[in-house]
């Protein structure tokens, strides 16, 4: 038994993760959450990151920084993804590793889908409203997609091949481009091919300096590789490569596939993943200084030049105060908070908050053959190593069905409020089966789910203001297809709706 705490409407909690330690220095991961494949921009003092979001809605998250540490959501540029299929879940599809860019007054996102080709979406402002997007290149198999835009007016596009789809996945191309971006305008030629030294190679970004191009690119796979840097003075080549960031005697793997950007002090850095099981990839911070015209990553270069991970280290920029991406919800606003997305493309009729001020109304959806498969669940990225979920909800007296608090990835499990004939009883749900059970008088019930670090959950209910009864054994979360496992909301079944008046995230500790 815990005790059941009472909550102030408008008290939001820390967040679970911070990274700013709020003495000038910072800890990684920067973001503890799946922004997986990270790509980013600054824009004078500001920087803007975007990262694959797969087949879930809203697509392409925009968050923003002034400092490279803390970072906040501010915007998506889809609202769905571009084909009639996601409206049902789509695992392992959808927006992959995407590339965002400023040019000729706009800025721009390339995006591919492996199944359909490669997209664009523009915007004068990334706070703002994106174009929809449009197919610039057709292709199975074609993915990490990143534009040049070069010193005399023409441009470039660079992009790799999924094995998935195409059997390859060690090659890098590039094809000359409309500067619009409105198609691809000259045949693709191979400028990296070398799966003896780089057995995948993929993620590219493009850059030039000094004269140089650079050709950024993570190679050895996602849980084990390491970063490259090609660099040629010929868009085309040939290039050579070069090692410059591998896990060394550190616990982050796989440290590659981001982005290089430099702060306005004419300092560099590098923005990356670690694929951390679970929690999927998670954004890590590297300083990188520039030596005969090679970046190099981290610190305790070897003899080759290639560099480690820091843990912590020095702040690009001091004195902004520490913030985290959006996490829990007082369901105050006439829009859903930006922390959320659904399974698949979604509908505004799937949630209401203005029917009831101040409270999220999930009306009960039509179930699908699994909760794991169901596109209208409302879902958030865990934010940390270990944390606490709690809500509260109330079903209407017509729900025919289920509402409750879902912990979801290849797996499930579920702490639910079910009303059938037989009356009203809470639940936990561990793949679509029931393990355990508790009959309640009423309709309105707290939840909660503790994620200890591993992602071990265990779930708790407490009825009006009395104790929280623990349910159900330890739960062990699993990630889902490209990402990581991820928690929310739902209510499903044949009538009625549930009602939610807040979703709190807390630290582990509090």
């Amino acid at each position: 038994m815990v005790s059941g705490d009472s909550h102030s409407k408008h008290a939001l909690p820390a967040p679970a993760w911070s990274p700013d330690l709020g003495d000038g220095t910072f800890r990684n991961p920067v973001i503890c959450a799946d922004y997986s494949d990270p790509d980013v921009i600054r824009d004078g003092d500001d920087y803007y990151l975007t990262a694959s979001s797969f087949a879930c809605t809203p697509g392409l998250p925009i968050l923003h920084s002034r400092d490279l540490v803390n970072w906040t959501i501010v915007n998506y540029a889809i609202k769905n993804v571009p084909h009639e299929r996601y409206r049902q879940m789509q695992p392992g599809c959808g927006v992959w590793a995407p590339a965002i860019r400023k040019h000729d007054g706009k800025f721009w996102i390339f995006f591919p889908m492996p199944d359909e080709g490669i997209y664009v979406t523009t915007a004068t402002n990334p706070h703002g409203r994106w174009s929809e997007p449009w197919l610039l290149q057709e292709g199975k198999g074609l993915i990490d997609p990143c534009p040049l835009w070069d010193d005399d007016g023409k441009a470039y596009l660079v992009y790799a091949y999924a094995r998935s789809r195409c059997g390859i996945k060690h090659r890098l191309s590039v094809a000359p481009m409309a500067p619009d971006a409105s198609r691809l305008i000259g045949e693709a030629k191979t400028v990296f091919d070398q799966p003896e030294k780089h057995p995948t190679l993929e993620g590219p970004k493009f850059h030039k300096r000094n004269g140089y191009y650079y050709i950024s690119a993570p190679a050895g796979g996602v849980k084990t590789g390491w970063q490259v840097i090609l660099r040629s003075r010929d868009v085309f080549g040939p290039y050579e490569d070069k090692i410059v960031l591998a896990q060394g005697s550190t616990p982050i793997n796989g440290p590659h596939q981001g982005a290089i950007v430099d702060a306005p002090d004419g300092k560099w850095w590098f923005i990356h993943f670690q694929d951390a099981g679970v929690y999927g990839r998670i954004t890590h911070l590297q300083p990188v200084r520039w030596e005969n015209d090679w970046p190099l990553m981290g610190i305790n270069q070897n003899a080759d030049d290639v560099g480690e991970p820091v843990l912590t280290y020095l702040k690009p920029i001091a004195g902004h105060l520490a913030q985290a991406p959006q996490t829990s919800d007082d369901f105050d606003s006439p829009t859903l908070g930006l922390q959320w997305q659904w399974q698949a493309n979604h509908e505004d009729a799937w949630h209401d908050l203005s029917v009831r001020q101040g409270y999220l109304r999930l009306p009960a959806l039509a179930p699908a053959d699994s909760l794991t498969t169901t596109p209208g669940l409302l879902l958030q990225k865990f934010p940390a190593f270990a944390f606490f979920v709690d809500t509260q909800l109330e079903t209407s007296s017509d729900l025919r069905g289920q509402a409750g608090l879902a912990i979801v990835g290849t797996s499930h499990a579920a702490i639910v409020l079910e009303r059938t004939t037989a009356g009203r009883r809470v639940v936990v749900i561990v793949d679509d089966k029931v393990t355990h059970a508790h009959a309640i008088e009423g309709g309105s019930l707290r939840l909660r789910v503790e994620v200890a670090d591993g992602g071990r959950c265990r779930f708790s209910f407490a009825e009006a203001d009395s104790a929280w009864t623990r349910l159900g054994d330890e739960y062990q979360a699993v990630e889902g297809h490209w990402i990581g496992a991820k928690v929310g909301l739902f209510c499903r079944g044949s009538a009625g709706h549930a009602d939610f008046p807040f979703f709190r995230v807390m630290p582990a500790d509090t």
